[in-house]
């Protein structure tokens, strides 16, 4: 079992409930673990036989951009589609990050974690 992670994805987007969130925008910080069965690129050498991270990557920042009111449903998108993109993942972990929500005091960060 090989696990591949994505740290400190930095993304400018317009999640949130609140109308002023959809059109100011805020930062989100994301990770992703992407669990799979290496055995054939350790045996190989081959990039085509692995994971291909830097594709995951791609696509991962292309949905983050499309606007959804929770967290939630940014990550319950980013999970399906990995797996529709990647058949060989057996789990995957998204952790995503709003970067000074506003909750009408001083907090660092909110996140939300999916695994499947």
């Amino acid at each position: 079992m090989a696990i591949i992670e994505l740290e400190g994805l930095e993304y400018y987007a317009y999640h949130g409930c609140f109308k002023e969130e959809q059109i100011v925008g805020n930062k989100f910080e994301m990770y992703v673990k992407l669990e799979y069965d290496a055995a054939k690129p350790c045996e190989t050498d081959f990039i085509g036989d692995a994971l291909n991270y830097q594709r995951a990557y791609e696509m991962i920042s292309k949905e983050v951009k499309i606007t959804s009111h929770l967290l939630e449903h940014v990550c319950e998108r980013v999970l399906d589609m990995l797996y529709e993109n990647f058949p060989e993942i057996q789990k995957a972990t998204i952790k995503l990050s709003k970067l000074n929500p506003p909750m009408g005091g001083q907090i660092k960060k909110v996140s939300l974690t999916l695994s499947r």
